[in-house]
């Protein structure tokens, strides 16, 4: 049997409509998973997440939700455990950024910023967790950042997000591990998305950021596949509480 099979299996990814999600919904796909698409933006049809996991042969599904919205985000949950299918892998990837030094980020900038990248992640991962500790499986991943263990610059939002983040996936470990359900996070590196965009523009901020990384190259959003899939699959039944970073070495330098 390979390890790595996920057919029979459904995922569900957020912020899978472009980069990184986008990406992990396209190599879950491939690896047999049927998906469940969510981004704030998702074309109703015709989008590039939906013909990409077609073209694995595999069935989707598209939500569009707007991560900030605490209702939404309950009624999503609502809805996804009201499916006839049990949802088996949960990919919490969602995420937005705020870039402004801390004595101008503003409460609304925080505020944007911890609901969509912390608190919805948090409400989704317990509503769909309860079921899968019910039942005794489930994987949850959550897209971490190297801002989960460094402080960044300008991004206060954000880093306190996603340093949350990596709290969580090993607080929901130590919780769940018991009961079959794996809770683990990948830390992308610099990785080239819409997110990243102001500082490859930055001539200076470009180089000294290449200069750090080892691999000599900002990283692709297919550089995550591998990592995902992973995750997702028996062949990490025994991997809980986990941050596996692919970021072309920038943490080890």
């Amino acid at each position: 049997m390979n390890p790595f099979d996920l057919s029979g299996r459904l995922a569900v990814v957020t912020g899978a409509r472009r980069g990184i999600g986008l990406a992990v919904a396209d190599a879950l796909a491939a690896a047999g998973a049927d998906i469940v698409a969510v981004s704030a933006q998702l074309e109703t049809t015709g989008s590039e997440v939906e013909k990409r996991v077609r073209g694995h042969g595999r069935a989707f599904t598209g939500y569009q939700v707007d991560l900030t919205d605490r209702a939404g985000v309950a009624a999503l949950a609502a809805r996804l455990n009201d499916m006839e299918r049990a949802v088996d892998i949960l990919v919490n990837n969602a995420g937005t950024i705020k870039r402004a030094p801390a004595i101008h980020h503003t409460d609304d900038m925080w505020d944007e910023v911890l609901a969509v990248n912390l608190s919805a992640q948090f409400v989704l991962s317990r509503e769909l967790g309860r079921a899968m500790v019910a039942r005794g499986s489930g994987k949850v991943i959550f897209t971490a950042s190297l801002l989960s263990f460094q402080g960044g610059v300008n991004v206060p939002g954000y880093t306190a997000a996603k340093s949350g983040l990596l709290g969580l996936t090993r607080a929901l470990a130590n919780e769940w591990a018991p009961h079959g359900v794996n809770v683990n996070a990948i830390v992308p590196g610099y990785i080239s998305t819409d997110n990243t965009q102001a500082l490859r523009d930055d001539p200076s901020r470009n180089t000294a950021i290449l200069d750090r990384i080892p691999a000599g190259r900002w990283g692709r959003p297919d550089d995550l596949a591998g990592a995902a899939v992973f995750l997702a699959s028996p062949a990490a039944d025994y991997v809980h509480g986990a941050a596996i970073a692919v970021d072309g070495g920038w943490l080890g330098r």
